[in-house]
């Protein structure tokens, strides 16, 4: 018998209890927070780390001596930092794919080794690193397509000539993307969502791909649309109460940052003007570099208060996925000896014979 999205709360709760506080570890704690910050799944909470860093205390302009920098010295920079930046971006989008079987094995096993899942997680991290890929610039495409398709439509017509003219056409053009928009948005969210949810299970304790995990949950969505359904709307509203939380959280901890950084950047400033120094390809790598050291830092504290989300969720997801899926069914609630009481919910008895090889 299948557990509902509503029933599956108070098993995550009990299991995030238990692997956190029965007993406390920190040193678990500490690798969680790791994990779960690079696996991604610090967004789960919606902590909205971009309100706290978008803003700059810098006022109006650069600072003294920056526009003097030689533009073919400014411009190979920024040539660098682009590659360092996308080198960056598929380097992290692998680790996150690790990761993301790490935090699995992590919450199934109720503790959580980096070492040994590391080691054996590269093939299916591989495949899933490849998927992120893959559907990434399915996104983009789609992303182009939104926005140049109506353009060009728009384009050919006139309406960009003579905008007045067409102020109907617009508005209700305007409004026909956003709603195409926002289908799009919300199509990627659920696959994406499914994908960390649903698929990576099945990839883990099969070793299947992420294609094939897809292909084998597509039939148990429509063969139980409403509980699915019912399981997207209970998470949306768990991670904004999540939200709230962790948000409260972040701002308490960026003012606690904030004041001892603006303190260190002020002193710098004054050390710099002292001693003369300018901005420079070494000045900018510096203020880089310790801004990064500041970010990290900012980060790795929200990751530690957003443990217990981060188990949680992928809890959650697993509890309500256990009943529907035989392995992962078997993997949560093996066959105990007959002395020992299971631990499985009232309603669910997992399958009684092993999952055939392959």
């Amino acid at each position: 018998m299948a557990i509902s999205a509503i029933d599956t709360v108070s098993l995550a709760f009990r299991h995030t209890k238990q692997q956190l506080f029965q007993p406390f570890r920190f040193g678990q704690w500490v690798r969680l927070a790791i994990v779960g910050l690079l696996a991604g799944e610090l967004g789960s909470g919606g902590g909205n780390l971009r309100s706290g860093l978008g803003k700059s205390g810098g006022g109006g302009g650069l600072p003294q001596g920056f526009p003097h920098i030689d533009p073919a010295v400014l411009g190979a920079m920024i040539a660098l930092l682009i590659v360092i930046g996308l080198v960056f971006f598929l380097v992290m989008t692998y680790i996150s794919s690790v990761m993301r079987f790490i935090l699995f094995d992590s919450v199934l096993s109720k503790y959580c080794r980096i070492g040994e899942s590391w080691s054996r997680r590269q093939s299916p991290a591989l495949r899933l690193f490849l998927w992120h890929l893959g559907f990434g610039l399915i996104v983009l495409f789609g992303v182009v397509g939104l926005v140049g398709i109506p353009a060009g439509l728009a384009y050919s017509s006139g309406w960009f000539s003579a905008p007045r003219a067409h102020m109907q056409g617009w508005i209700l053009g305007g409004i026909a993307v956003f709603c195409v928009a926002m289908l799009f948005v919300l199509a990627v969210a659920v696959i994406h969502v499914f994908t960390k949810d649903f698929v990576v299970p099945q990839m883990a304790l099969e070793g299947i791909g992420p294609i094939e995990g897809w292909s084998r949950l597509w039939p148990m969505l429509q063969a139980d649309k409403g509980d699915y359904a019912l399981y997207v709307i209970v998470k949306i509203a768990l991670a904004i109460v999540a939200a709230i939380i962790v948000g409260i959280a972040t701002a308490i901890i960026g003012v606690i940052v904030a004041l001892p950084a603006i303190g260190m950047v002020l002193a710098a400033v004054i050390a710099g003007k002292t001693a003369g120094l300018t901005w420079n390809v070494f000045t900018i790598t510096g203020a880089v570099v310790a801004g990064c050291v500041l970010l990290g830092l900012f980060l790795f504290l929200v990751a530690m208060i957003s443990v217990p989300v981060m188990v949680f969720f992928p809890a959650y997801s697993i509890y309500f996925f256990a009943p529907r899926y035989r392995a992962l069914g078997l993997a949560l609630y093996p066959a105990p000896p007959s002395t020992v009481t299971s631990t499985a919910p009232q309603g669910f008895t997992p399958p009684p014979a092993p999952l055939p090889a392959g």
